[in-house]
């Protein structure tokens, strides 16, 4: 077992496989605290649009917090506003939502050709790049992107979307290639600003579609993606909040990575599911441990995760924003200082 690897190394270690000195701690949704954003002196919505402020604020995450990656780009509405949705971008302890979805037909999108220059997108390929200069090659910097399946809740607004794929399966299937392009240039522009991995965001989890549904309309575009379209330069995970137990099976053969899961699924069983094709990652509870509980509390739920295999360690989604960094730096040391 190697000793004393750089946090870079030891998490791209895990993804190939390899032994490592220890578990890691990652965050690949987002660990924006008021405590972080008060401690290096930024606010919202600054950090959503100001790739400096982004920059700083993603750095916290390691540096105040103990994790061994960087994630700078905090909502979900990025991609999206650049598209063509009407954004609202907080403030004070508020994170960004959309407030109008511009599309309710697939003729009406066209793929804006500038995409990766609007102000939206260059924000976070310039925090990605900030990070890089500050990092090198010692800490794992993290991207993240939203699939077509959530571009279409983005653009079209979740419950229109939905009744497609129920009332219209060929327009829904539409939507996802015409979104298609962007996730994967905005994948492959991350990538190349100097992200070692990405957060693939698609959310299909049991509360939104079936398995069945994430069988019949999503899988094939994420196979397609990964085995065709996109130019890989290190590892995606895929991400959905929710119960997906019932559709890991599916997910692991979908190409990517990893797998982002969330605290309400049974460890052990999703293990058992994807039976060692995919990696995991995440189970710490966002709301009832992070949020409301006490370290004791973070310590506990963490050790179990490391008792059961997991060793990538993170919380389930984006944390709430009134997290205490207290509770996250009980994750990480509780990680750095398990024994196998």
């Amino acid at each position: 077992m190697k000793a004393n690897m750089l946090p870079k190394e030891r998490v791209m270690a895990i993804f190939k496989g390899l032994e490592t000195d220890r578990a890691t701690a990652i965050n690949p949704t987002s660990v924006l605290t008021m405590d972080s954003m008060n401690a290096v002196g930024v606010k919202c919505p600054d950090v959503h649009l100001d790739a400096d402020k982004m920059a700083a604020a993603a750095a916290a995450g390691h540096e105040l917090c103990g994790f061994d990656s960087v994630m700078p780009k905090f909502g979900v509405v990025h991609s999206a506003a650049a598209l063509g949705a009407e954004v609202e971008w907080g403030d004070g302890d508020s994170m960004p939502i959309i407030r109008r979805h511009p599309i309710s037909d697939p003729d009406q999108f066209k793929m804006p050709d500038d995409f990766l220059d609007r102000k939206e997108v260059k924000t976070v390929l310039d925090a990605i790049k900030l990070l890089k200069q500050r990092y090198g090659d010692s800490v794992a910097i993290i991207g993240k992107v939203f699939g077509p399946w959530t571009t279409a809740y983005n653009m079209c607004g979740t419950q229109e979307f939905l009744i497609e794929t129920a009332l219209d399966p060929d327009k829904a299937k539409q939507y996802l290639e015409i979104f298609t392009p962007a996730s994967v240039r905005f994948t492959e522009a991350q990538f190349e600003a100097g992200a070692d991995i990405i957060l693939w965001g698609d959310h299909v989890s049991g509360d939104l579609c079936s398995p069945e549904a994430y069988v019949d309309f999503l899988l094939p575009v994420h196979q397609k993606i990964n085995n065709q379209l996109l130019n890989k330069s290190g590892p995606v995970i895929l991400h959905a909040c929710g119960k997906t137990i019932d559709r890991l099976k599916y997910i692991a053969d979908s190409g990517f990575e990893a797998f982002h899961f969330d605290s309400r699924n049974d460890t052990k069983q999703a293990l058992q599911e994807v039976g060692g094709k995919i990696l995991l990652t995440g189970g710490v509870s966002n709301a009832d441990v992070l949020y409301r509980g006490t370290p004791e509390d973070v310590i506990r739920q963490t050790t179990e995760l490391l008792d059961n295999g997991i060793r990538l360690i993170s919380p389930e989604c984006a944390i709430p924003i009134r997290t205490s960094n207290k509770n996250l730096i009980a994750l990480t040391q509780t990680v750095e200082n398990y024994k196998y």
